[in-house]
């Protein structure tokens, strides 16, 4: 329970230090429901997709997390939670996680 407790909180601050560094988070964050993060994904092109905090408890989600930490740090080029993945990979881990 501690470790799960550690992670979550690891991420939350992950979260906090990217929108520290984020150029345009205050425009963005209008577009984002209470609740809900948005995130860039891709290897190439980004795309934005603006998923629930919920899924900050999920461990294939921290794992996407921690990727896009060791690539980036806490200074994401898109002004915003840049996770270096396909969009493939994205959506098939978001799409499990929204059928639990």
């Amino acid at each position: 329970m501690a470790i799960r407790l550690a992670s979550v909180l690891s991420a939350k601050h992950i979260l906090r230090r990217t929108n520290i560094f984020a150029n345009h988070a205050a425009a963005t964050s209008l577009d984002v429901p209470k609740g809900h993060f948005a995130v860039y994904v891709g290897e190439g092109e980004k795309k934005r997709f603006v998923i629930p905090i919920s899924y900050l408890n999920h461990p294939s989600f921290q794992q996407l997390l921690s990727i896009a930490e060791e690539e980036f740090g806490f200074n994401h080029p898109m002004g915003a939670l840049t996770i270096p993945c396909t969009q493939d990979i994205f959506l098939n881990i978001t799409s499990a996680l929204h059928t639990l």
